[in-house]
């Protein structure tokens, strides 16, 4: 049987703007008040990750009995609810916010409408702390929806004032027929000026969309409970190519390979790059000879670190934000 032959790499692929930010808000912490720092929930879902945060003095939980009094606290980049984060406010943690701007994005516009007087359909899947964090921003007239038959079951107390919102790393394909059946059903639906759905996610998805003909196997890298890594799977299912995914490169298994000349390899938003070197070392073993790059968008974003956690490189020290009276400074 033929062995792989080449690799073809998806652009972009692998960790967005805000998981950088986040795992950088827990190495900082760490850095500047000592180990251990606790942080609630996975702070991005990978497990490679996770374990590494561990190793350099994170503490994960899920409860914040959980947490000593007067500890340092960081919230996942998933976002948490406004129970959540008052409960954390009175237990008198030191708090540092790790959610995606771009979730924090979804929040903000659920309280601004919600002051308004509109209730909210939300597309997501059950369970995900995006969703939990996000339906948690009101403690009612916010209904989830996870597909297009639940549209046609959801019962909001009226419709004058209904705006949509969705998790921000759903399938894009599916995220559009979704909403088009709440469009069908309520015409008046107020949908975001900008789609929820972040641009690394849709990016990936894009790039999965590319990848697929041209190859014989796509193998996606993330953890099994990263909804972005999984939605890449199922996208290059979707399109007809074999697709597995991988949380690190021993899950990786000879007869997948059997055949097959043209690898395609991409990986999550929450995964990191050394994943996707060890798991093209695997099939390089297993015979493939070129590993080459798709030509894809750059991204170049940043997202900006909570204050408190800004370091100068040159001194080490931490910069003070800018104020009209002192200027810049450093202490």
């Amino acid at each position: 049987m033929q062995a792989p032959q080449e690799i073809l790499l998806a652009e972009p692929r692998g960790f967005c703007a805000g998981v950088d930010r986040a795992i950088e808000i827990v190495e900082r912490a760490i850095q500047k008040f000592g180990a251990p720092i606790y942080v609630r929930h996975e702070i991005v879902h990978n497990t490679y990750v996770v374990n590494d945060l561990k190793a350099k003095g994170a503490i994960f939980i899920e409860e914040l009995s959980d947490v000593p009094p007067g500890a340092t606290l960081v919230f996942s980049a998933h976002g948490v609810s406004k129970a959540v984060q008052q409960e954390a406010e009175a237990r008198g943690f030191s708090i540092f916010d790790a959610t995606c701007p771009l979730v924090t994005k979804v929040h903000v516009e659920v309280a601004k409408l919600a002051k308004e007087g509109y209730e909210f359909i939300m597309i997501g899947h059950k369970g995900h702390p995006e969703v939990e964090g996000t339906m948690g921003q009101l403690d009612h007239g916010i209904h989830l929806v996870e597909d297009v038959e639940d549209v046609a079951r959801v019962q909001p107390a009226q419709t004058e004032k209904l705006a949509v919102v969705t998790q921000t790393t759903l399938s894009v394909d599916d995220a559009a027929e979704i909403s088009a059946a709440v469009r069908a059903r309520f015409p008046s639906v107020r949908e975001p000026k900008q789609q929820d759905i972040c641009y690394a996610t849709q990016n990936r998805q894009d790039a999965v969309k590319v990848l697929s003909p041209q190859v014989d196997v796509v193998i996606v890298v993330g953890s099994p409970t990263s909804s972005n890594s999984n939605r890449l799977r199922e996208l290059a299912a979707k399109l007809g190519t074999t697709a597995y995914m991988v949380d690190s490169a021993d899950e990786l298994q000879g007869e997948w390979f059997k055949g097959r000349a043209r690898v395609g390899l991409t990986a999550g938003a929450s995964a990191p790059e050394i994943l996707v070197q060890q798991v093209i070392d695997r099939i390089k073993a297993l015979g493939a000879v070129s590993v080459r790059s798709m030509a894809g968008i750059e991204e170049t974003i940043k997202f900006p670190l909570p204050k408190g956690l800004k370091i100068d490189a040159a001194t080490g020290l931490e910069i003070r934000e800018r104020t009209p009276e002192t200027g810049p400074s450093a202490h």
